[in-house]
């Protein structure tokens, strides 16, 4: 029985991905611890400081399926040690009185540091998997809606008119940004830490540099220029990675959270056949994926709340906050990696994009999203500030008076001649005042094309509209 959300049979496949529980698995973890101990010995017995007949000893016994994973807790919890009751079950393992020399010069903590790089390691391959799934994903629904017109919101308000592609866009530039502290953060992160009990591999003596770069080379890791038993800054480097990722999903899912209420209407999380929304009223669909990537990504952060406290380690080394890691990171990247899969599950089951829904309303307030092309079309002629006046009376007549704003315009007194009823209507069409949105949804799909027609739309998106303009005649003013 279980009682850990990650393991529970209820709850686990929500909140945790098989594939990075089974890296942070207590046979996972034993195995790294193995896989290092193996390493040390076949290095040391290559430099004549063991025997090769022990190296090969220990390399036999290093398999994590020889040993009792309940009685290696059991006496963890006798010894008040982590990694003495597995040495000892080495040691008894090997034949011929070769266990003598497992764990020959080494501290716990560079087994259990080493291994954690090499769990570690495998989390990156698989997070970074399905984060570039995830931007393919988003790339193509970016492509795919970049002409599509919705509206902009600011301070939670109708701002401008957008596109629903551009919108997508600014989130796979985001994760683009990320794919790229991953490639850039890998070789400071990959690192073994073979160092000795206080870090000065004063065990090993002379030999120490060259038996610490060829045991973490066998292991494909990067050896140290100094200990990092108390320097915890790769280990958050790693964290903070999938946090930063974490954050962005978990703000995506927030927009398609408030894009899908009923109100708005204009994004809907896709409906598998037999998927329930309540249990009392039948009508409701409710955004479940989007609600569960929600609470990954706060759980992500409050784990790295966990990680910054480990990080104040005191002297050479400090049990009473590494113990902090051992629980909190394998729960970061537990949460990390359900989130990610969560996310990737989403978008390939397609997200249901409501174009007319958008359409209806980007005429909601009955054009006053287009105030500000409306503002630059007199700005020529009267000065951008007298222009903004001007609109901004306009507006508020509108407003007040529940009356399109084209009616205020083409009825005000001071804008009198300005506008014909055909030039208006065409600044006031939203889907022809989206910028160079599409234009920089090609840019991130590395198609810029510079100066080309998107779909017949070339010039479409001028700010000014001074070619819809009549003449103005700008009497009392």
């Amino acid at each position: 029985m279980s009682s850990h959300i990650t393991e529970s049979r209820i709850h686990g496949g929500a909140y945790s991905s098989p594939e990075f529980a089974a890296i942070f698995s207590d046979s996972q973890q034993v195995q790294k611890w193995l896989d290092v101990e193996r390493a040390l010995a076949a290095t040391q017995a290559e430099m004549g400081i063991i025997p090769a007949e022990a190296a090969r000893e220990i390399a036999r016994v290093a398999q994590v399926e020889r040993y009792d994973l309940q009685a290696l807790g059991r006496d963890s919890m006798a010894t008040g040690h982590l990694l003495v009751p597995l040495i000892r079950a080495m040691q008894k393992a090997c034949a011929g009185g070769w266990g003598e020399y497992v764990h020959y010069g080494v501290t716990t903590q560079d087994i259990l540091d080493t291994g954690l790089i090499l769990q570690i390691r495998e989390a990156w391959g698989q997070a970074v998997d399905r984060l570039q799934a995830i931007r393919r994903h988003l790339l193509a629904l970016a492509l795919r809606h970049k002409h599509t017109p919705m509206v902009a919101r600011t301070h939670g308000q109708q701002a401008l008119p957008t596109t629903f592609g551009y919108k997508v866009a600014v989130w796979v530039d985001e994760l683009d940004r990320h794919l790229q502290r991953f490639d850039e953060a890998r070789e400071r992160v990959m690192v073994g830490n073979l160092t000795g009990a206080v870090g000065t591999l004063a065990s090993f003596g002379a030999q120490g540099f060259e038996l610490q770069q060829r045991t973490l080379a066998r292991l494909g890791l990067g050896a140290p220029l100094t200990s990092w038993h108390s320097a915890r800054d790769r280990v958050l480097e790693a964290a903070g990675l999938l946090l930063q990722v974490s954050l962005t999903l978990g703000r995506v899912e927030n927009e398609i959270y408030h894009l899908q209420r009923s109100e708005i209407d204009e994004v809907r999380e896709g409906s598998r056949p037999g998927q329930v929304g309540s249990s009392t009223m039948p009508h409701k669909q409710n955004p479940s994926t989007v609600d569960l990537i929600s609470a990954l990504s706060r759980l992500v952060r409050a784990q790295m709340v966990a990680l910054t406290d480990a990080a104040f380690q005191l002297h050479e080394r400090d049990g009473t906050t590494w113990r902090i890691e051992w629980a909190a990171l394998p729960e970061l990247f537990i949460y990390s990696g359900a989130l990610l899969t969560r996310m990737e599950g989403l978008l390939a089951a397609g997200l249901e994009v409501r174009e007319a829904r958008m359409r209806s309303n980007l005429e909601l307030l009955g054009g006053l999203i287009l105030s500000e092309r409306v503002m630059f079309a007199l700005a020529d002629r009267l000065g951008k500030q007298s222009a903004h006046e001007l609109v901004h009376e306009a507006a508020l007549t509108a407003q007040r008076e529940a009356t399109p704003l084209r009616d205020v315009l083409l009825g005000h007194e001071r804008l009198r001649g300005c506008f014909t009823p055909q030039a208006l209507d065409e600044l006031l069409d939203p889907a022809t005042y989206t910028g160079l949105a599409a234009e920089m949804v090609d840019r991130l799909a590395g198609d810029p094309l510079p100066g080309s027609a998107r779909d017949g739309r070339e010039g479409a998106t001028s700010n000014q509209g001074n070619s819809t303009q009549s003449q103005c005649v700008m009497e009392g003013m």
